[in-house]
């Protein structure tokens, strides 16, 4: 492309020859998205009726002005976590520096797929994982590396798993004697049916096993799932614990989970994709007593640290492991004998510096920061946990045991075959007369109203609308 065509503002000249150009198109924008946010009360938690600009490539550049006018009309027509009332997901409205550090990352554009190509931003990530990994005790040789996004996460820990029980790197699967299986409860995330998919495996590999009626895995039954697949001459190799469930926010008994593990000999795998962030808290972290057991861990800092999207990790006891069982060497990199190139053992190649906004965060927030709105957001809960209680029309899908509530109306004047269409409008009615959204997952084949609080704007007052628009609803429904 011939620079001459380009617009002033194409590119930052690297000798500053259009700075000012620069400065006045990014304080613009800045300017713009500012107002949109901090005015994010004043719009719903979800758009009325979102349109999206054409996918159109022009002839020519157009002006900036009409690139505002999108920019705005994007933002507007964008899903609104800042909203206090949103509180339907685990989507966060991100903390400010890690806003910055995505857009510190992407202006330097460096590449995570070798040192070489990321000198500062490959050893932080060396650093932080290993940090973060001995916060759950995982070992001295602990660490890891970071992808975008829990289900990569997961994947990244099951192609490990796999081929160590297999010695698979090279050969492939055929002429295995058995079909590999792994377990997980029946109400684990689809990301690992995913994996297995993609492995090779199959979706049916995923061994779904029983759980109680809060949402957390039986130990017995995973041993007699275990034994069975056994006796049926297939080859179990892992085992998936959820900690922090994503419809109900459950923890499965991990010291518990770890014993019929390591009785059989087998991989053991803790997806905390949401719950991870509970050893941030002094006052929660023993939630996660018998996670310092795991072979590898799932870590999602974009939920409950408040870190923007994307930004997850797959973190391992022994991270040799990656050298020996997954890492294909890349000749076209220069090698670091004190820093790994990244690309080489994770599943993304090429990958941005999500580290940065991570760290920024840590930075930002301090442990003591991530222990306030971790221990704000279980307060809160335990608001909305005894409010269903006390009202007969609302039932709990489980007990919680984080952030997450999940309960429905059922009023004895409802059949119970009613129900689940009476939660949809129930759903409706809060978003569009208490600028309230909560989800409507299904959960063992009903359809459940699935609070999560996440929003450090998130109050009372919410909470109080939530509820008043319960009342004012079952009211106006009942015969």
């Amino acid at each position: 492309m011939n620079r001459s065509n380009s617009p002033e503002t194409g590119f930052i000249d690297p000798s500053g020859a259009n700075a000012e150009a620069i400065r006045d198109l990014a304080e613009d924008v800045l300017d713009q998205l500012l107002g949109q946010l901090g005015a994010a009360e004043k719009r719903s938690p979800l758009p009325d009726d979102p349109a999206a600009p054409t996918g159109t490539i022009p002839e020519s550049p157009r002006s900036q002005t009409d690139l505002l006018d999108d920019l705005e009309s994007i933002a507007a027509g964008s899903m609104n976590p800042a909203h206090p009332g949103y509180i339907g997901h685990m989507d966060t409205m991100p903390t400010t520096v890690s806003v910055l550090g995505d857009l510190v990352a992407s202006a330097v554009n460096n590449n995570l797929l070798s040192v070489e190509m990321s000198p500062v931003f490959s050893a932080l990530e060396v650093q932080l994982t290993e940090t973060i990994a001995s916060e759950f005790g995982l070992g001295p040789n602990a660490g890891g590396v970071l992808a975008s996004g829990g289900s990569l996460a997961n994947l990244h820990a099951l192609s490990v798993a796999r081929n160590q029980a297999f010695d698979v790197h090279d050969g492939g699967l055929a002429g295995l004697d058995g079909e590999p299986v792994l377990f997980a409860s029946d109400v684990a995330h689809t990301s690992l049916q995913k994996a297995a998919m993609l492995l090779g495996l199959g979706t049916d590999a995923v061994v779904a096993v029983e759980t109680n009626a809060n949402s957390r895995m039986k130990p017995s039954a995973l041993n007699q799932a275990v034994e069975r697949a056994e006796r049926d001459g297939r080859v179990p190799f892992c085992v998936v614990a959820t900690a922090g469930t994503t419809t109900t926010g459950n923890i499965d008994p991990l010291p518990a989970v770890r014993d019929v593990v390591d009785e059989h000999d087998l991989w053991f795998h803790v997806d905390a994709a949401y719950g991870g962030t509970l050893v941030f808290s002094d006052a929660e972290r023993d939630r996660l007593d018998g996670i310092e057991g795991a072979d590898s861990v799932t870590f999602n800092p974009q939920k409950w640290c408040y870190v923007a999207k994307t930004c997850a990790m797959a973190l391992f006891a022994d991270v040799d492991i990656l050298q020996e069982d997954f890492r294909v060497g890349a000749p076209y990199l220069r090698g670091d004998d004190a820093i790994p190139n990244l690309g080489e053992l994770s599943v993304q190649g090429t990958r941005r510096a999500e580290v940065l906004k991570l760290w920024l965060t840590f930075q930002h927030l301090g442990r003591e920061g991530l222990g306030q709105l971790i221990d704000e957001s279980y307060r809160l809960a335990a608001v909305i946990r005894d409010r269903v209680a006390d009202q007969d029309a609302l039932e709990l899908a489980s007990e919680p045991e984080m952030n997450i509530v999940c309960f429905r109306a059922a009023p004895d004047w409802c059949p119970p075959d009613e129900r689940d269409a009476l939660n949809g409008r129930l759903q409706r009615d809060l978003l569009s007369r208490q600028d309230v959204f909560v989800s409507l997952p299904t959960y063992r084949d009903t359809r459940w109203l699935r609070v999560v609080l996440l929003n450090p704007f998130t109050d009372k007052t919410t909470l109080d609308r939530l509820f008043d628009g319960i009342d004012l609803f079952l009211e106006a429904e009942r015969p």
